[in-house]
């Protein structure tokens, strides 16, 4: 039986949805299988950009990618104006 190991890091272009219009982003995502709750979490940052205000902390989106597309949650902004997201499950990388 074939299994699906996902790919541990994914740098490029996204879509991200959370029920407002689509937001296209540049994204720098990691991830690794984490054996004791036996999950793949992934996570990331999200590039600055001027669309995503920073009220959206918190909430729930949709990653896509070229390769396939999750739901996160985002979170903290950093001092460069980058929003963390991260998930739990098969990524979207």
């Amino acid at each position: 039986m074939a299994t699906h190991e996902p790919a541990e890091q994914y740098d490029g272009p996204a879509t991200l949805r959370d029920g407002s219009d689509p937001v296209e982003v540049d994204v720098r995502l990691r991830g690794h299988f984490e054996p004791i709750d036996g999950r793949f979490h992934w996570y990331g940052r999200i590039a600055r950009n001027d669309v995503l205000p920073q009220e959206r902390s918190g909430s729930r989106v949709t990653i896509e990618t070229p390769h396939g597309s999750a739901d996160g949650r985002l979170s903290d902004v950093d001092p460069w104006g980058r929003f963390r997201v991260t998930g739990t499950g098969r990524p979207p990388f």
